[in-house]
Parts: C-alpha cells; structure tokens; sequence
C-alpha cells in the first residue's frame, strides 16, 4: 500500500470520529417510518425494501429544528488474503479500508405525511484504489475498460442521493414516492450492506450482480402502496451499471423497469420476490440486456435478552437476451451474544468463462462457484458514539475440474479488520424495549 492510501486510511476514521463527536446521539428512540407512515424505522431498508420490524438497529439519531436525523457508517481496517495457501495463480493480499457513511433526515409535513432526504457515501476509491479489493471469484465493472476479475469494484462517492414522500390512507395503509439520482430501484432484498446478517462481514457477496448490485443507480423513481404486512412497488430506472468515474454523478437514463411484492408476516420475517428487464447493464456488451428475478427471505430472532440471530436466503437469476440463464444462491446469518458474534455465508453461483477471464473459446460456458464463510468478532471499545470490534474470517472455495489449473483444488482466504461503527442504541416499541444493532 503506497503512502497515500494509508494516509486516505486514517482521514476516513479521522473524519468519522470528528462527525460523530459533534452530533448528539440519543440512546433511547421512538421514530417511525417517513416512507411507511405508522409503520416502524426499522422496518425501512435500503431503497424502498423492507427489513423484518424487529430489525437491530445503531446509529446516531439527532434532531434539528423540525427535522429527525439519523446516521450509520461502518469502516473496516482490515488485511485481507485471497488464497492465503498459493494454491491457484489469481491469489492477491491488501491492506484496505471498505467505509460508507449514511445519513437519513426525517421531516413531519402533517399528521398523515411526510419527506425523508437520504444520502450514502463511501471513499472506496481513496482506500481500495480503482481496481477495488481481491476477492476470488468475484466480477463485475470496470477498470479503466478492462473488466474487473476476481476483484469487488469501489463504490462511488455518492451511493445515494434521494428524496421521497410518504402519505398515509388510512391507519395501516399508504402511498410512496421515490427519486433518487443515484438511488436504489424496486428489485431485490435490501443491499447487503444494510442487512443484519451481513453487518460483520466486510466482503461483497460473489453473487452481488445477480441480486443486489442494483443498490447505486443513477436514475430511479418509484412508486408504491403498503397495506399492513404487504407492499407492492415498482420503478422506472437506468439499466447501465455506474461509469468509473467514482466521483461523478452518470447521466440518468430511465430505460429500464422493475417491480416487486414484499411481505412481513410477522415482526421477525421479510419475504419479497421482484423482476426487472435491466436495459445494457454492462459497459463492454453495450447490446446486451437481462431480465432478473430474485426472491429472498430475511430473518431477524431474539434469541435470548442480550443475543439476537439475523439470518438471509437471497436468490437471484440473470437472463440475457440472448444465452443461458444463470443463478445465484445465497444463504448468511450473524449470531450475536453479548460482546461476541458468530456469522456464516454461502454461496452458490453459475458465472460464464467470460466473467472469469477465460481463454477465448469458454468464455460463453457457465461453470459451478461455490464459497464457504465462517467468522467472528467481538467488541473491544464501546463509548456513547462509536463502538470499536475486531474480527477475523476465513473462507474456502471448492473448484471444479475445469476451473482447477487457475485457482486451485481448494484455494481458502482469511481476513482480519477493526470494525468502527456507532453504538447500538435503545428502540422503544409498543410491545417491547431492546437493545438494537444493525
């Protein structure tokens, strides 16, 4: 790592520390939702997605004049290793630092509505550098129009930029808007970097672009209606994936469209299953375009008074116009007791030779990708702003005969990383007080 990454490093937990030291966090809340009138905040996930209504939560919840405000962020400082035993040629190790920040502020227009602006940034590009992190296996974008290999590509500084409007119709029902420049459209579950089982998990999933990838588009309105447990939302968006260009905002295109049932049948469980026709996604197959389907099934239990299991099934399918079908599934959880937390995930994929830099000749045949997580942190630091854990992961990637002279027979990777992010706070409910920690 050069100088000036390290540097980039320490400013991004500099400039954490520095923000939250001046906002006044509050350990109890009671806030409901500014999209979902009278419905909980922790019901609200990324976009327009539902997360189970007894979701954890942290972050930093402070008020300004008539506006209710909110902020989460997570950085890493981590080392990661992929394929720690030399066992296939695409191995690589870094020093690195994946970071985002979030802030949401709520504004009551009257006792049936309301305006909710909500913006997410990441510095990706000053602490992974343009060609993002290693991670065996995983694709998608590009680097100075080469298509990335088994690396995660940078977020752009501006994740999300957006604003919406919530109405309610009556107690238990209610319409949205939503626009975002860039934004999150009506497709897929709730992005992992906002789901609780993936909160101590620093890496993309492998299928990333097959379920949730969607989460930074530049260009998205939606429109939808909750009645109760169920919602129905659907969008108009743009289908090309972000420029690398990380510091700009694309030009908004609304050629493509989605849409997407969700259902909470009950406080501790969100299903949703969504379609879209995502027009030329890919900058390097311009007349290329996919129909996705996803379908997942999110989980959020008490376990006992001070431990909590969060748990995802997520599948998604890509089918382009022209070709086969390919699928992704994925299955993570994160069990947390007391100071300590255990988390798992695994992932089967069908990825074509093209996506894995095959020789000419495979790159149309689809092979098998599977990957195995296990991990666990524990908190070291707490203080009323900011909570301090350590954590370590090792993953193994059994491979299939053909892909074997590249990567090996069982390439494994380990990580280690400090984890920065707020404190849990306290959420009030009608039913119940518990600690929260999304």
């Amino acid at each position: 790592m050069n100088s000036f990454r390290i540097i980039s490093v320490f400013l991004v937990v500099w400039s954490a520390f520095v923000f939250i030291g001046n906002s006044h966090a509050e350990t109890q809340m009671d806030m409901e939702s500014a999209l979902f009138q009278g419905q909980p905040m922790q019901r609200e996930g990324s976009g327009t997605s539902w997360l189970p209504d007894s979701t954890s939560m942290h972050g930093h919840h402070f008020k300004s004049g008539s506006w209710d405000f909110m902020l989460h962020w997570n950085v890493y400082l981590r080392y990661t290793n992929q394929d720690a035993g030399s066992d296939g040629t695409r191995g690589n190790e870094k020093f690195d630092a994946p970071n985002w920040f979030m802030i949401m502020g709520k504004h009551q227009l009257g006792d049936n509505s309301a305006l909710m602006l909500r913006s997410m940034l990441s510095l990706d590009l000053l602490t992974e550098g343009g060609k993002g992190y290693p991670l065996l296996f995983q694709s998608g974008e590009t680097w100075h129009d080469r298509r990335l290999i088994d690396r995660q590509h940078p977020h752009d500084l501006f994740g999300e930029l957006s604003v919406s409007y919530g109405l309610a119709t009556a107690i238990d029902s209610g319409l949205f808007l939503y626009f975002g420049l860039p934004g999150e459209p009506a497709l897929g579950p709730p992005t992992y970097l906002h789901r609780p089982s993936a909160q101590n998990n620093p890496d993309a999933p492998l299928g990333h672009h097959w379920q949730d990838s969607s989460h930074v588009t530049f260009g998205v309105i939606t429109a939808g209606y909750f009645y109760k447990q169920f919602k129905i939302d659907a969008s108009l968006f743009n289908g090309r994936e972000p420029d690398e260009k990380r510091y700009d905002i694309d030009e908004p295109r609304f050629d493509s469209g989605s849409i997407r049932f969700s259902m909470n049948p009950s406080e501790n469980t969100g299903l949703q299953v969504s379609h879209a026709y995502i027009k030329e996604p890919e900058v390097l197959e311009p007349e290329v375009s996919i129909h996705r389907t996803t379908a997942s099934l999110i989980g959020n239990y008490s376990v006992s008074r001070d431990s909590r299991l969060s748990t995802a099934l997520v599948w998604g399918m890509n089918k382009p116009d022209h070709g086969k079908a390919q699928n992704s599934f994925l299955a993570e959880a994160d069990y947390r007791f007391g100071k300590n937390a255990l988390f798992t995930r695994m992932e089967f994929i069908k990825k074509s030779g093209e996506e894995l830099g095959l020789d000419e000749g495979r790159e149309h045949d689809l092979f098998s990708i599977s990957a195995f997580t296990l991990g666990m942190s524990r908190t070291i630091y707490s203080s009323h702003h900011v909570s301090i854990s350590i954590g370590a992961l090792c993953m193994v990637s059994p491979v299939e005969h053909d892909l074997r002279r590249i990567y090996g027979e069982l390439p494994f990777s380990v990580e280690g990383y400090l984890r920065f992010s707020p404190v849990m706070t306290k959420t009030m409910s009608d039913n119940h007080i518990e600690h929260m920690g999304h």
